[in-house]
Parts: structure tokens; C-alpha cells; sequence
């Protein structure tokens, strides 16, 4: 039988048995991770935490909704055995009634009757060969990006200040975003930090000829996979081609091993093409959104958004 958990119900040490042994899990889905992205998070979980599924819930204007928050990519159910698509739509089916509206993204799940879906791309590299092998399958202008950061004379800095990284991001890139404030980028560096506690992080910089650091990322470590969460670079030193030349580490790093390399932030058409020239392959996740409301409710929302409420 498959029980709603609230989040105080919830057994984290037999919810992380149930993540560390699943052939498909991820690092969104770890209680310290969730934790820190969504402290209320709930749960839908199967038998003794044999199957586990993560709710992220809020509530505004009195209606109860779903959602995927900022730093995780996608959610799922998973469990110490493969996962069936009948058993994804059981899971889904339980979600309580009292959620009226969701939008939320899932792994290995196509269609769900009654459930919206929208197909998102994801870009991975298999860092199943040797790094001589995966570097010669970089397009041509990866190739050439990388000759250019060599020529500059970039090195690779490990355990950089997450906060410097952060504060690249915000002075550079970040200024056209205008949904994150202080509070995305506190947890953010939260996040991080916590990460590092479970030895699932990994900080680089690139730092130019005048110890600059002109390009940063987050790399999370778990179930075989290193994910590339986040990153900052200095605009004006964009032609070094820092982040390249960080990628380019993580595959020497990490070739050979069997690791999955996930690019992540693909349904960008410029981000997949730069993912893509490191040997990156395509695949595919899907978004569902439900709404339950009635017409009263649906007429308010849209009124609510107009006005900015």
C-alpha cells in the first residue's frame, strides 16, 4: 500500500537506504538534499520504504500544489528494484487530492493518462572509455575553445570559495535573471556546502596567468553520475573559455570510470549544442502538469498573476 508521509512522518534513514540502493537514483533525491531545497518536502512511500517518492508541496491562495524546485532537475519514484511505468502511474495516482495543481518534472516516465506531458532534453556523456578516446570526439570547435584556454595558460583550481562562484554568476549572467534573489543564491550556497558534508561536491575554478578566477562550477556526486549543477564565468574573459576547460577536467578526471557526465540544463538549443560538442548524446525526461481546480479558482489564479498578487 503506498502512504502519504508529511515531511515530520518521514523515516530518513530507511528513505536513504531505499535512495542509496536504487538503480536510478539521483542526488536530488537524498533526504539532506531535499533538506535543503525544500525543507517541507513530503513523501508518498510503498511497504517499508521498498518504493519512495518525493512530494514538493506549497500552498498559496488556499490551493495546495506541486511543484519542482529551484536545483533539482527532476524528481521520480525509485526503488530497490527496477522501476516499472505501471508502477510510476500507481504512484502518481496516490497523489492526495488535496493538490489541486501541478507542475513538477520525473524520470523514465512517457505519457500519463490524465496528466499533461512535456518532453524535456537532457545531454549526457558515458565516461566508459579512456580520455584520449572520449577528447577525440569533441566537435571541432570544442577542440579549438580548448587550444585557446591551454594557450592562455588557465589552470584548474579545486576547493575554490563556492561564494566566489556564486558571486561570478550574479555580476556576469545572473543580472538578467530576475526570479532569483538573495534567498535562491543562500540556498545555493546551502546547498553546497552540505554537499561537501557527504563528500557529493565538487568545487573547481579556472584561474588565469594573474591567479584570476574567470570560470566556476558545481559538480554533484552520486549513483555513478557527476552532475553540473551550476556555474559562474566573467564575461569579459569569455574568449579564455573557462568552462570548456573545466568540462574538459571533469572528463579526464573521471574517464575510464563509468561514470555518466549529466550536462544538465539541455532544453536550451545553445547550452545542448556546447553540451553536445564534448561527445554529449541526448535523452529525454518529461515534465507532467495536472490541474484540478474549478473554473471560480482558474478565473482567480489568472487574475492573481495579472496583478502580481
Amino acid at each position: 500500500m503506498i502512504r502519504y508521509l508529511t515531511h515530520n512522518q518521514i523515516d530518513t534513514r530507511r528513505w536513504d537506504e531505499c535512495i542509496a540502493q536504487s538503480p536510478d537514483g539521483n542526488i536530488y533525491c537524498w533526504s539532506w538534499y531535499l533538506d535543503v531545497v525544500h525543507p517541507d518536502w513530503e513523501a508518498l512511500v510503498e511497504d517499508d520504504y521498498a518504493t519512495v517518492m518525493p512530494l514538493a508541496g506549497n500552498k498559496k491562495c488556499g490551493i495546495n500544489y506541486l511543484f519542482q524546485p529551484f536545483f533539482t532537475q527532476k524528481f521520480g519514484v525509485f526503488s530497490k528494484k527496477e522501476v516499472s511505468e505501471a508502477k510510476i502511474e500507481e504512484f502518481l495516482n496516490a497523489i492526495p487530492e488535496k493538490f489541486k495543481f501541478a507542475d513538477f518534472r520525473l524520470k523514465g516516465v512517457n505519457a500519463i493518462k490524465g496528466l499533461k506531458g512535456i518532453t524535456h532534453r537532457n545531454i549526457e556523456l558515458s565516461l566508459d572509455r579512456e580520455y584520449s578516446v572520449l577528447s577525440e570526439n569533441y566537435h571541432s570547435n570544442t577542440k579549438r575553445n580548448l587550444a585557446k584556454a591551454k594557450k592562455e595558460g588557465l589552470k584548474v583550481i579545486e576547493d575554490v570559495e563556492p561564494s566566489a562562484i556564486i558571486k561570478l554568476f550574479r555580476q556576469n549572467r545572473g543580472k538578467d535573471i530576475k526570479h532569483w534573489g538573495d534567498k535562491e543564491y543562500e540556498r545555493l550556497l546551502e546547498l553546497v556546502e552540505t554537499a561537501k558534508k557527504h563528500d557529493a561536491c565538487l568545487v573547481l575554478g579556472a584561474q588565469n596567468t594573474d591567479n584570476q578566477i574567470v570560470a566556476g562550477a558545481f559538480f554533484m556526486m552520486s549513483h555513478n553520475k557527476t552532475v553540473f549543477l551550476f556555474s559562474g564565468s566573467d564575461e569579459s574573459n569569455k574568449e579564455n573559455h573557462g568552462l570548456a576547460f573545466l568540462l574538459d577536467h571533469i572528463i579526464k578526471k573521471y574517464s575510464n570510470t563509468g561514470y555518466i557526465l549529466d550536462f544538465e540544463g539541455s532544453d536550451n538549443d545553445g547550452l545542448a549544442r556546447f553540451y553536445k560538442g564534448f561527445g554529449g548524446k541526448e535523452n529525454f525526461y518529461t515534465g507532467l502538469k495536472f490541474n484540478k481546480l474549478n473554473i471560480f479558482y482558474k478565473f482567480a489564479l489568472k487574475i492573481l498573476k495579472r496583478n502580481k498578487i
